[in-house]
């Protein structure tokens, strides 16, 4: 992945404070240098004119490169106790220190750069224009390559922290088999990962070029509401990032680029930027590489899945053709059957295999003889215990599966015709003794059974349909389903008015 970002801001000048009880010293000395330069960098001039106050500046600014320290000030050895704080307590090993005296018995040269960690000794009367110039760009060059190689310390390890939050990120991540919760997982770790507060992914609907908002799906977003990042300009950035497949750095606002070999390239914004490092670089290029490999395993399950839930589907669909029902009954069941799964706080992806699983609740019947299931009358007792055969038949169908849709499927077309008192059918098991699965299933089956007209009854109204569930409650189904089903009728009416017979 390639990034492009704009060039860094001029460098700050170098930043010396001036430490010293008589003020001329303090116009001399700026008024000498107020023309250096080292790397194009000027002199920003600080100044103290106490030890107290040098403490006060030094435990203020971090970054000062160079004091030019005064040793008797309001104390014969301030400027020295100065120097020794600075390093022991402060911890200070970076700012250069040059120590100026008018007395030199006061503070002996070799004693002192010994003792007290001092860089360079100068008497106040040998400090000519020439000497004073040479002193700072000695100092000034030290100062910056020790910082050089401090920072190449740091970012060696940072790089190694950050690399380690990259695998514990992408370790969590790829746990997650969701498209949309491994979306929302990525756009989290990359957002701790950079330490930003307004993000989002979106990938492409189809390999197409891009041309305008509908073109682009919105798998997560963090930090305001969905699609109020989509502006004019944040869609022209996207459309660039798409048709020059690179990431850029545009004002604060990154995009970044990935495609995988599914075609649907994904695009991720991340609002709020000020630079991208080169160390963050370096760190969202790993995380995306493994990203685009995990989107691409993420979208085979999820194919899989589609397909299998299709399949499933377009079976559930031959059975009830068989039963002259209309094939939007399996749909409608499904759609019920998430509906209540959701309401009972069910995790979405049990809920998902519900939905995907419900479809097949009657798959038993594929076995029925027409003159028991087309039967417009009343069954005789042979003809019921025919009838009754199709929950085993089911199970015989589908049982053996490890997929967790076909398991949950054999589950629900053995146990569907359970009652909750039980009194049901085959096995005669009550309570929460049915599985979940089935107990919802029973209720999505009634409601739209009782809801619609069938070749052995007319369709009920409401009021009746929801009156006879309740009566039924506590024996044939669950009464916290029922009762769910009640709260919720008016979305379970909406998915009988989107799937109609």
């Amino acid at each position: 992945m390639a990034f492009l970002s704009p060039a860094a801001p001029n460098a700050a000048p170098w930043r010396i404070l001036l430490v010293d009880d008589e003020p001329d010293i303090h116009d001399i000395t700026q008024l000498t240098l107020r023309r250096f330069r080292l790397d194009g960098r000027g002199l920003e001039f600080l100044h103290a004119y106490s030890g107290a106050q040098a403490k006060q500046v030094l435990a203020a600014e971090a970054d000062i490169a160079l004091v030019f320290l005064d040793v008797v000030m309001e104390q014969e050895d301030a400027g020295l106790e100065v120097a020794r704080w600075l390093r022991q307590d402060l911890g200070n090993q970076f700012t250069r220190i040059v120590l100026r005296t008018g007395q030199p018995g006061q503070a002996p040269e070799e004693r002192v750069i010994v003792d007290y960690d001092i860089n360079d000794y100068k008497e106040k009367t040998e400090l000519d224009r020439t000497k004073l110039f040479t002193t700072t760009f000695a100092a000034l060059r030290a100062y910056r390559d020790i910082m050089k190689v401090d920072a190449a310390r740091r970012q060696q390890l940072h790089y190694r922290e950050g690399l380690e939050r990259v695998l514990a990120a992408s370790a969590h991540l790829f746990q997650q088999r969701n498209l949309k919760d491994f979306a929302g997982g990525l756009l989290q770790q990359v957002v701790a990962l950079l330490r930003l507060e307004h993000s989002m992914l979106l990938r492409l609907r189809g390999a197409s070029a891009v041309s305008g908002q509908t073109d682009y799906e919105i798998l997560a977003q963090i930090g305001r509401d969905e699609g109020s990042l989509l502006t004019p300009q944040l869609l022209a950035q996207l459309k660039d990032a798409e048709r020059n497949r690179i990431s850029r750095l545009t004002g604060d606002t990154f995009v970044g680029y990935f495609p995988n070999s599914s075609g649907k390239a994904s695009l991720l914004v991340l609002q709020g930027v000020e630079e991208i490092s080169e160390l963050d670089q370096q760190l969202l290029e790993i995380f995306c590489s493994g990203v685009a490999i995990a989107f691409d395993n993420i979208l085979l399950t999820q194919e899989i899945t589609d397909t299998q839930a299709e399949l499933i589907m377009r079976l559930g669909d031959v059975v009830e053709s068989r039963s002259n029902e209309a094939g939007n009954h399996v749909r409608r069941i499904a759609e019920l059957c998430q509906l209540l799964a959701r309401a009972a706080g069910m995790s979405d992806e049990e809920t998902a295999v519900l939905k995907h699983a419900a479809p097949m609740h009657d798959i038993g019947k594929i076995a029925t003889p027409d003159a028991v299931l087309l039967k417009p009358g009343k069954l005789d007792a042979a003809e019921w215990e025919i009838m009754k055969q199709h929950p085993v038949v089911g199970l015989s169908i589908l049982d053996g599966s490890q997929r967790p849709i076909l398991k949950a499927a054999a589950v629900i077309a053995h146990q569907h015709h359970e009652k909750f008192d039980g009194s049901g059918y085959p096995q005669g098991l009550r309570g929460e003794a049915i599985h979940e699965y089935a107990r919802i299933v029973a209720v999505a089956d009634v409601f739209d059974a009782l809801l619609h007209k069938r070749c052995y009854k007319d369709a009920w109204p409401v009021e009746q349909v929801v009156a006879h569930l309740r009566e039924v409650a506590g024996q044939h189904l669950d009464p916290k389903y029922v009762e769910l089903m009640v709260q919720h009728i008016d979305q379970a009416l909406a998915i009988n008015a989107r799937l109609p017979d």
